[in-house]
Order: structure tokens, then sequence, then C-alpha cells
């Protein structure tokens, strides 16, 4: 059977029987975007990036490299996915009608594409989005008329995702639990000696075994002067005595990741390791008092800056010291709603979630990274996640 009729055969058995979450959840965030697409004048939207697919339907996969994108209007889903994604498109979403292509054909994508959107004359879109092909939106331009695509479907989409339900708040928690599950058994058998993908595969089995789903990034494990560099991995480098080992995890469930970062010593730490760690700590409780309701992202991260002030001649920061989480497919966990940084003028809200990641880097020596999940209540920033916020001395003895 072609693609067609093994979707029709799939339906009779498995409708949307993998729904990540009840009717009555995707009925409130349709509801709450299409409110906004009337604020903004839109009659539809034009939706790629996986993630806000997924957000309001709940189709889901672990093959996010194909075209796939999502006509969401006042009163109709239409989702468009290749032929090998008729499987997921049926047992995991909740739209009015399926449009499928030969996986090998992309050209097939255009034409029921537009006869999709002709009768629409405000369309949404996000132009800075990865997922929107240059050769797909390039041919419905010139097809239908440049003039019926609007920028600024991502940003209304990022301001609605950003404030999190309270079934989103419990995945996240459950990722949470999961995340400090693999943290855990990684931590325990740091020694000198054992090389960085011996720590990352038990904190990966740690992960799975737990209940993690296939995840946005996989563990990472640096050690030594390869912590200095940002976003290094694990590369069957051997841990020496005295090393700090960095771990950053983020669990996947229902495809939501609480990510949290932690900080081990193959033997002793320094002076210098501990007052690190307690700059690190200074500047988690500076971003949590500030993360209140009414304050803005840049007011928080200017309190984070004033900590540190001191030590920016001898570390290197990112800049950002919190991005939203959520929902979020490889090859990233960060959910690009929202950060905390300077000159970033949004205000917290209530039930916001983000990960605060805090890591010094010295460079060509070493670095300390510890961090949490938190969410925002009107008492400031309150963690997800459950860092001790120690240094974790492991000998191996």
């Amino acid at each position: 059977m072609d693609h067609h009729q093994y979707l029709h055969a799939l339906a009779a058995h498995l409708q949307a029987t993998e729904l990540a979450f009840p009717d009555a959840e995707y009925d409130a965030r349709q509801a709450r975007v299409r409110a906004a697409m009337v604020d903004s004048g839109l009659d539809a939207l034009l939706v790629t990036d996986p993630a806000d697919i997924y957000y309001l339907t709940g189709y889901n996969t672990f093959e996010v490299s194909v075209h796939t994108c999502l006509v969401f209007s006042v009163d109709r889903l239409v989702l468009q996915v290749p032929s090998i994604e008729t499987g997921p498109a049926v047992v995991t979403a909740r739209v009015d009608e399926l449009l499928g292509y030969r996986w090998e054909g992309i050209e097939e994508v255009i034409e029921p594409l537009a006869e999709t959107l002709t009768g629409f004359s405000a369309i949404g879109l996000d132009p800075f989005s990865p997922t929107l092909r240059h050769g797909i939106i390039g041919a419905l331009q010139r097809r239908l008329g440049s003039e019926r695509f609007r920028a600024g479907g991502g940003e209304l989409l990022d301001r609605i995702r950003i404030v999190k339900s309270e079934a989103e708040l419990a995945c996240l928690r459950e990722s949470a639990r999961i995340t400090s599950r693999g943290l855990a058994a990684a931590i325990e058998v740091i020694a000198p000696g054992m090389t960085d993908n011996d720590v990352a595969a038990e904190g990966a089995r740690a992960l799975l075994a737990a209940g993690s789903e296939f995840m946005s990034m996989q563990p990472i494990v640096t050690t030594g002067r390869r912590i200095s560099v940002i976003h290094m991995n694990h590369q069957r480098h051997r841990i020496e005595p005295d090393e700090p080992v960095f771990l950053e995890f983020g669990s996947s469930f229902r495809r939501y990741t609480a990510p949290m970062m932690r900080t081990a010593v193959a033997g002793r730490a320094s002076s210098e390791m501990q007052a690190m760690r307690d700059v690190c700590r200074a500047l988690f409780e500076a971003l949590s008092e500030a993360m209140r309701p009414g304050n803005t992202f840049d007011a928080a991260a200017r309190a984070a800056e004033s900590v540190l002030a001191p030590h920016v001649d001898r570390v290197f920061f990112s800049g950002v010291f919190g991005y939203a989480v959520g929902a979020q497919f490889p090859p990233s966990w960060v959910e690009g709603s929202g950060y905390i940084a300077r000159d970033q003028q949004r205000e917290f809200e209530a039930d916001m979630v983000f990960h605060l990641p805090l890591c010094l880097r010295v460079p060509g020596e070493w670095g300390i990274g510890i961090s949490d999940t938190i969410q925002v209540t009107p008492n400031g920033g309150v963690p997800i996640t459950d860092n001790d916020w120690q240094l974790r001395e492991r000998s191996g003895s």
C-alpha cells in the first residue's frame, strides 16, 4: 500500500491514540493562539518549528530534519508531513487534515500547501526559523503573492508558550526527577583514570532507565581544560587526579526538558574551585530574587552582572543568565521564547520556567558549572530541579 492507504488503514485503529495531553489542554492552547491571531490581524499561521507544531497538535517524532508544516487557522488545522512520518502523524497528532507527500519528492509539497493557504490574506510566519525552507516559502510567495505573508508568527507563539500550564509544569517536574537520577548515577562513578565517555555512558543509562524519552541533547560531560571551552562534549578523554568534571544533563518527558548542571572533582577541589562555586551560587541567589512577576529580564541580568563584575577579567560567561525551557526537539532543549540577558525588556510572569546555565570558565584551565531549572512565582524563582550546589569530591576509593 502507498502512504495514503497506510494513513487510512492506520487511522482506523490508532487515530490520536498517543496524545501527550487531554483534549482540554490542546483546546486551551489553541484558543489562546487564536485570540492572539485576531489581535495581530492574522487569519492563519504557517508553522514549521517542530516544537510549535507539537505544542499545538501533539505531533511527535524523532525525525525532525524533513519538511513538516502546520497551517493553523481560526477553524482548521492542516498538517503536512512526508510519507515516512505518516505513522507518527496519525497516532500522535490531533488535526483536521493530514497532507502527505513522498519523502523523496519535496517538490510535491507546494501544490497542496498553496491550495490550503489560498483562502487566507494574512498568514503569519517566523522568518527567523531554521525550519522555514527558502525553497518552499519562496515558491508559495510567488504562487500566492508575498503580501499575504507576514512576520510575527514565531513571536506570537513564543509569547504564549513561555508561560506554562499546570500540565506542562507536571512534565517539567518529572523531567527534573529523571535528570537528577542521571546526574547522581554519573557522579557516583567518577574516578581518576576513567574517561569522560565512561561517565556519560553511566549517566545516559540511568536517564533512560528512569524513564527519559529520546533527548533533545545528549548528556554533556567534559573534564579539566576542556571545560573552559564552551559547548565541548565527551571525546574519550581520560580524567586526571583532582580534575573537575562538568556534567549537564536534560532528560525528556513528553518532550519537556528540565536541565541541570553539576560539577564534581576526581579527587580534591582546590580553594579556587570552591570560590568559583560560591560565585555561581551567589549568581543563582541574585537571579532567583529578581525573577518576580513585573520585573524585567534585563533587571534580573543586571542584578547578576553586579555579582559577576569582580570576576569578569578572570572568567568567561556567555552573557545569558537564563533561557526558557519547555517542550523541545533536537538539536536543543532551549525553547527560544525568552532569555534573561541585558536589554531583554520582557517582564517575568508566574509559571515561566528557565534554566539558569551558570558555568564560569577559566580559559585554558578549567570551569565550574552548577545550575537549576526554576519556575517563576510571586515570591521569586523556585527550583524545579534539586541541585545540592556542592562540588562533589570523588576519589574513586
